[in-house]
């Protein structure tokens, strides 16, 4: 098959390694020519161009720009194209761009691979991402069924475990686990370093280790992914952030009142209920 891909990032490259790995013709499109040629040197793809005419013979094509460019892509990219190639996104907003895309282009499936890493650019990336990751893909009334069989074969085919579900239910549930993990964690960040006392805020830095690492990692991330996190999932994200202020508010009520017994109790509750959200129980 041949594999269009827009957009030689983490994402992208990760996907023509893959996916070329497995036997497919991959066609880059960056927007610099230096990432094109970078692409070709550590065989990510098997041609690259800064131009989107270069996908006309491709069978399906994955955009892997920032949310906000996904659509505009699309607009851009269908002069080019016959009606029968497939064409998805790896978005991590779902709604909005599924609405405007497939308004647009009656072929189109929506996609998200829920695998990456700190990292950025084609020098990220990488073999075997997507493997035992999530890949979510958000079907509507419209999806032509034919197309999101085959972007499914082909998530299969990168090893990832394949969900299904509309774009709305996709939304709301990555808030939580993954939209507000990111805020809460930039909170966190900003909250200790705002520290006034320049002694204190010295040694916490040093005496930082894998608990501060492993809370802060989301929140030290792309700053422009998290604001179009917050842009295109507002209302999902707002109910997340508003579920978790209340938490807060409970555990600083029950300190704040001395009130140790109502805190374990919680503790033990978020202790047992941990599990089911990283796969300790999916995997047993």
């Amino acid at each position: 098959m041949k594999v269009g891909i827009i957009g030689l990032g983490l994402i992208g490259g990760s996907l023509g390694l893959d996916l070329r790995n497995c036997g497919h013709i991959i066609y880059g499109v960056s927007r610099k020519e230096s990432t094109c040629n970078r692409a070709l040197e550590k065989e990510v793809v098997d041609y690259a161009d800064i131009n989107l005419k270069s996908l006309s013979t491709v069978d399906i094509i994955f955009i892997c720009t920032p949310i906000g460019l996904i659509s505009q892509t699309l607009k851009q990219l269908i002069p080019h194209l016959s009606k029968e190639v497939i064409i998805t996104d790896v978005g991590s907003v779902k709604t909005c761009i599924v609405k405007e895309c497939e308004s647009l282009w009656t072929n189109f499936v929506g996609g998200h691979p829920m695998a990456g890493t700190a990292e950025q650019g084609i020098e990220a990336a990488q073999k075997n991402l997507f493997k035992n990751a999530p890949y979510v893909i958000t079907p509507t009334e419209k999806t032509p069924e034919n197309s999101m069989k085959i972007l499914e074969e082909l998530a299969q085919s990168l090893g990832s475990l394949v969900y299904t579900c509309s774009p709305e239910i996709h939304d709301q549930s990555v808030a939580w686990i993954s939209h507000l993990p990111v805020m809460i964690s930039a909170s966190l960040i900003a909250a200790c370093s705002e520290e006034k006392d320049k002694s204190i805020l010295k040694l916490a830095q040093q005496l930082a280790s894998s608990g501060f690492r492993d809370t802060s990692r989301v929140g030290g991330g792309n700053p422009e992914l998290g604001v179009m996190m917050a842009q295109y999932n507002k209302t999902a994200l707002l109910h997340a952030l508003q579920g978790y202020s209340q938490q807060l508010d409970e555990i600083t009520e029950y300190i704040k009142t001395e009130q140790w017994d109502s805190l374990q109790k919680l503790l033990m509750i978020t202790q047992q209920e941990r599990s089911p959200f990283i796969g300790i129980e999916k995997n047993s």
